[in-house]
């Protein structure tokens, strides 16, 4: 069996810090990485899809964790086809505009410029042993189709040696009548798929169906089941839900035969509300027997 990471997908949300989870003495940002990185092996950053890292900041999360210690880094908006704000953009390359901006909307020479800043600033997590994966998660508006797997291959071709996992929230992927043929498209470029336990019956709901299509890595997202919250416009209320641990212990054998399959098997809990996220993510290290 290969080797599973359980984590969370943020270490520094407002209403985590307000929680009470970190202990009075970890209050400052290197304090609570470093408490943080004592209890999980993984996590997942979240801030780099708002706006792009710098190599200062990513050169300190790599100072203040162990060797072991696992980042897996969320990518910025603008690549995978999401709206943007311009400010989010390098100062130097910024349209002259108000407005949210997309991929399309820019420069052929601007978009290879952000993806190559986007991907230096990572360098020192990569050196120090401590980057994981890139996570592609796409929007609603990326359905499955000739171009879009195009988008994928360029992202994978762009990101190496750095692997890339892919999350749709488009159900067109994993349709009845897609979801082979998508799952088989992932596997023959060996791009890990990111199973996903979320709501269901929304335009952006996949199934929670369990592939391990990289024999390198396979990785699971708990967003939670707050239904009549999920298309609130409101993140806080989207995912503030507490799994019970009987609803974890019915994923650990599905993890456990990821794991049959994958050199390792990162488990992130995206439901990012107080501390929600790391109590079910401590409860599933339990339940899976790893550190």
């Amino acid at each position: 069996m290969g080797r599973i990471a359980v984590g969370t997908a943020s270490w520094t949300d407002k209403s985590l810090l307000e929680s009470g989870w970190y202990p009075p003495e970890a209050s400052t940002p290197d304090a609570r990485l470093r408490y943080y990185a004592a209890q999980f092996p993984l996590v997942e950053v979240d801030s780099t899809y708002y706006g792009p890292p710098n190599e200062a900041t990513t050169k300190l999360w790599a100072e203040r964790t162990p060797d072991g210690f696992t980042f897996d880094v969320k990518a910025f908006s603008l690549l995978t086809q999401h709206p943007t704000k311009p400010g989010a953009l390098y100062k130097d390359l910024r349209p002259d505009t108000t407005k949210n901006v997309y991929l399309k909307d820019l420069d052929a020479a601007v978009v290879d410029q952000v993806w190559e800043r986007f991907l230096s600033a990572l360098n020192p997590l990569a050196d120090a042993g401590r980057l994981g994966s890139l996570l592609f998660q796409f929007p609603q508006w990326f359905p499955t189709g000739k171009r879009n797997k195009a988008y994928v291959l360029e992202c994978k071709q762009r990101c190496a040696p750095v692997p890339i996992t892919v999350e749709f929230r488009n159900k067109t992927w994993m349709s009845e009548e897609n979801q082979a043929e998508t799952l088989d498209f992932l596997a023959s470029y060996a791009i890990p798929y990111v199973c996903v336990d979320m709501p269901q019956g929304f335009t952006s709901s996949i199934p929670p169906v369990t592939a391990a299509t990289s024999r390198d890595l396979a990785v699971v997202r708990f967003h939670g089941h707050n239904d009549a919250e999920w298309e609130s416009g409101s993140v806080q209320r989207r995912f503030a839900y507490l799994y019970s641990e009987q609803e974890l212990k019915t994923w650990v054998p599905r993890i456990e035969a990821l794991a049959e399959q994958a050199a390792e098997t990162h488990v992130l809990m995206n439901n990012c509300h107080r501390d929600y996220a790391q109590r079910n993510a401590a409860q599933l290290l339990d339940l899976l027997n790893v550190g």
